[in-house]
C-alpha cells in the first residue's frame, strides 16, 4: 500500500497548492470533498475494498490456499492489468483449473486479497 500512496503524496507536494489555500477548503467530519460532492471516508479499520474482474487462471496452489489469475485492469480500485495470487478457499479453488476463463469477485485491503465468488466464461 506505501508504494502506492507515495506517488500520490509527491504529487500532492509539487501540485503548487497554496497551503493556507488548502485549509480554507470546507470539510465536514468524516467526509471529503471531491468534484463538489461529499463523499463520506471509509471507516477507520474497514480498510478493505470489493471490486470484481476478468482474467484467465495461471495457477492454483492448494498448498498456499491461492488462485493466480493474469486479470485485466480494474478500474473500481485503480488497478492495471497484472497476474497476482489472490487467497481462495477449497471450494472455489476446486471450481477451477488452470487455463481456464473467469469472472471473479474479491475483496482487498490491509488484509490481503480475497476472491469471494468465480464464474467461469
Amino acid at each position: 500500500m506505501s508504494l502506492l500512496a507515495l506517488p500520490l503524496a509527491l504529487a500532492a507536494c509539487d501540485s503548487g497548492q497554496d497551503t493556507a489555500e488548502m485549509n480554507d477548503m470546507p470539510m465536514a467530519e468524516n467526509e471529503m470533498m471531491m468534484d463538489g460532492e461529499d463523499m463520506p471516508m471509509m471507516e477507520p479499520g474497514s480498510g478493505m475494498q470489493t471490486a470484481s474482474a476478468e482474467g484467465t487462471v495461471t495457477a492454483i496452489d492448494a498448498e498456499a490456499g491461492t488462485i493466480t489469475v493474469d486479470h485485466g485492469p480494474v478500474p473500481a480500485i485503480k488497478w492495471p492489468a497484472m497476474t497476482m495470487a489472490f487467497e481462495a478457499d477449497e471450494q472455489l479453488r476446486s471450481e477451477v483449473s488452470v487455463g481456464e476463463g473467469i469472472a471473479f469477485e474479491f475483496r482487498t485491503g490491509s488484509e490481503g486479497n480475497v476472491i469471494t465468488s468465480i464464474t467461469k466464461l
